[in-house]
């Protein structure tokens, strides 16, 4: 053992030497001070031959070099690339383990359901097995309860249905009034008389009303209210600025699932076939989303004269197990249903087209209601049925003269020479039925002549070219004057006064 020291510190340091020497010399190829100081040493004695070898000799070095430190840094990324490599599938394996034995976690779990279910039926393992088996297979086709589980819960809901008793014994004029009073006593709102008169006409006129004006003056809660008042709630639905198709009204079916996700709106709709109340559809903030895509396809329907074909496509085809009312997967729309858009004017929302303004009833509300005192005044049980029968009376009794068509013809011409604008059949269809009934609610023909002209007619001047009409507008305004009375017509004289005034 005492030779043996002597051996292993001599061994070791001619080993560790070595190294050092290796370690030491590797790094002096690159002492560039060395270099130079040998290329001072000779340079003053070169000849022109031998300048050129000497700069070839310096890049074949420096090339040398250059690749020695590239060839280092492949190695080391090469080896940093391979211990990525090695990680991630380490954490790979790691992940699939886990899956594994949540897997069989899972797979324990349904054996003990199964097992449960065994001991309460009193069947075999393979029995129960097969019932699992079978339950998964129905449901792959269709549920139990029906792809249309919201509306199978109304047709559930109706079975046993008594139709209350409606109130029959009253006037336009006094549902005005009542629901005026209503208003005001139960739930502190406060309309003008016309607002009222303006709101209850229009239901005869078409079957969508826009109220629309500035934020905070009551145009949805007077859609709210008038639900309470003929007790039935008003479904408000607030629109979405995503909305871009009949999808977020109506729903979609899903094929993964076998089943239709139902929206409210179609179950309000689907319920309102089912009795005779008078049901109101808010679309509350309808211009925050384009109205002409999402609402397209109820325009064009609601416009067509027979009800029979007011049919929306659901689905395309039927199931045994659908709703009662569903035909074929096609709804027909109710005809005891309105609906209610409203509407602010301002930048975060889209101008509503001609298209949709042409086939509503808009009512413009920008003033805060004034306080009154009203009555204490009880709800109204309205029938649908009621309420339309006493529109069309109005419009038999107080049909619009012949004067005053005659004047309309007049203006019609006066209009199309002037500013290239014609009324047009669906216009004057919807005065033929606001009209009367606004004067069977207690207004007059002028009054509401002055206000299918001003919303429906002159609104269309926005369009044109302002600079170049606002002459013209004197002229009109005195073409009202003359033919309709100075007295008259004020709420279009004011409005194309406020024309003038944008230039």
């Amino acid at each position: 053992m005492e030779s043996f020291a002597p051996f292993l510190y001599d061994f070791l340091t001619v080993f560790f030497g070595s190294l050092w020497n290796g370690i030491v010399g590797f790094v002096s190829i690159f002492n560039f001070p060395a270099y130079i100081e040998v290329f001072q040493k000779h340079y003053a004695s070169f000849s022109v031959l031998d300048w050129i070898f000497a700069i070839l000799t310096i890049i074949v070095v420096v090339g040398l070099l250059v690749g020695l430190i590239w060839l280092i840094f492949l190695l080391i990324r090469k080896y940093v690339r391979f211990r990525e490599t090695l990680v991630t599938k380490e954490d790979m394996l790691e992940e699939i383990g886990n899956l594994n034995r949540q897997v069989i976690k899972l797979t324990t779990d349904k054996e003990r359901i199964l097992a449960m279910k065994v001991s309460q039926l009193g069947l075999k393992p393979e029995e129960a097995a097969e019932l699992e088996e079978e339950k998964d297979e129905n449901a792959e086709g269709a549920d139990f309860d029906g792809r249309f589980y919201k509306l199978a819960a109304v047709d559930r809901a109706f079975e046993n249905y008594v139709p209350p008793v409606y109130e029959k014994d009253f006037t336009l004029e006094e549902l005005c009034d009542r629901f005026r009073n209503f208003a005001c006593s139960r739930m502190g709102l406060y309309y003008s008389k016309n607002i009222i008169r303006l709101f209850i006409s229009s239901f005869g006129a078409t079957r969508l009303i826009i109220l629309q004006g500035i934020s905070g003056t009551g145009k949805t809660s007077l859609a709210y209210a008038f639900g309470k008042f003929v007790m039935n709630d008003t479904m408000i639905a607030p629109v979405q600025p995503s909305w871009r198709d009949r999808t977020e009204l109506f729903g979609y079916f899903n094929e993964f699932t076998k089943r239709f996700n139902e929206t409210e709106m179609l179950k309000k709709i689907y319920e309102a076939g089912y009795n005779d109340d008078t049901y109101l559809m808010v679309l509350d903030e309808m211009n925050i989303a384009r109205v002409e895509y999402y609402f397209a396809e109820m325009l064009s329907i609601l416009e067509m004269p027979a009800r029979d074909e007011w049919v929306i496509d659901l689905v395309s085809a039927g199931w045994p197990n659908d709703p009662k009312r569903l035909n074929d997967g096609r709804i027909t729309l109710p005809g005891n249903m309105w609906y209610v858009g409203t509407a602010n004017n301002d930048d975060s929302t889209f101008a509503i087209t001609d298209k949709v303004y042409d086939r509503a009833m808009p009512i413009d509300i920008n003033e805060k209601g004034k306080y009154f005192d009203a009555p204490y005044t009880e709800p109204l049980r309205l029938s649908a049925s009621r309420f339309e029968e006493l529109l069309n009376q109005a419009k038999e009794d107080y049909k619009v003269s012949q004067e005053t068509l005659d004047k309309l013809a007049e203006l019609d011409d006066y209009v199309i020479a002037h500013f290239r604008l014609a009324f047009g059949n669906r216009i004057m269809k919807q005065l033929n039925d606001f009209v009367p009934v606004y004067v069977a609610c207690g207004g007059t023909e002028l009054d509401g002549l002055d206000y299918i002209l001003c919303h429906k007619i002159f609104r269309k001047f926005e369009s044109l070219n302002l600079s170049f009409i606002r002459d013209e507008i004197d002229g009109l305004i005195s073409y009202l004057d003359k033919h309709f009375g100075r007295q008259n017509m004020s709420e279009c004289k004011d409005y194309l006064r406020r024309l003038q005034k944008l230039f």
